[in-house]
């Protein structure tokens, strides 16, 4: 039977944006891991091979869907190519340059707000975005320290986010990328690459 038969629409000038805003009405009210690919389809009237033809699998969708303009699992592999020194200062950089363009930061900017509110079941900001950047971020960090060490670093990306961009505190916003960059890597790369730190038996978790 013909997509034509099926009611569905084969790829037009229109058949894209009418996916794009399917696909944000799903993650929006179902969250990530609820959304699918052939409700999407359904919903923008289109068959489901159209979806993959146009933009490959759901993480591909979702990264569509925000109008970042970049893509984590690319990203963060370049960022660490040249090894673990100094990857904190490019990976901020990277972050800010993304958060601090108008285009590209708005949609990050809601998705956090909304997020931040959201049940388990609906956080694209854990499943969607924070995934797709922290899955390829601890294949380059040792296999045994890996969970810790993205985590850590998570901590200080993710509340920098929050005061610079949400709440704006002062004179963060205002602070230039570099000059933000020169406060933060040191953290953000100690998490990286320092030391773990040493427990006593007692601070063991499990003991």
């Amino acid at each position: 039977m013909s997509d034509r038969a099926r009611g569905r629409r084969a790829g037009g000038p229109d058949t894209r944006g009418q996916i794009l805003a399917s696909a944000r009405s799903s993650f929006a009210r179902k969250g990530f891991g609820r959304t699918t690919i052939r409700a999407v389809a359904a919903d923008a009237g289109v068959d489901p091979a159209l979806i993959h033809h146009y933009f490959g699998t759901k993480d591909d969708l979702f990264l569509a869907a925000l109008e970042i303009g970049v893509d984590p699992r690319e990203v963060v592999p370049r960022v660490f190519g040249p090894g673990l020194d100094g990857a904190a200062e490019r990976l901020l950089s990277v972050i800010l340059a993304v958060w601090d363009d108008p285009q590209t930061g708005l949609p990050l900017v809601a998705l956090v707000r909304t997020s931040l509110g959201a049940d388990a079941a609906h956080n694209l900001l854990h499943d969607g975005l924070i995934r797709l950047v922290f899955t390829p971020l601890q294949a380059m960090l040792p296999a045994d320290e890996a969970d810790r060490r993205a985590q850590m670093a998570a901590t200080q990306m993710l509340g920098l986010v929050v005061a610079r961009y949400l709440l704006r505190f002062e004179p963060l916003a205002s602070m230039s990328r570099s000059e933000v960059v020169a406060w933060v890597a040191p953290s953000v790369q100690r998490y990286l690459s320092g030391p773990l730190p040493t427990l006593d038996e007692e601070q063991r978790p499990g003991e």
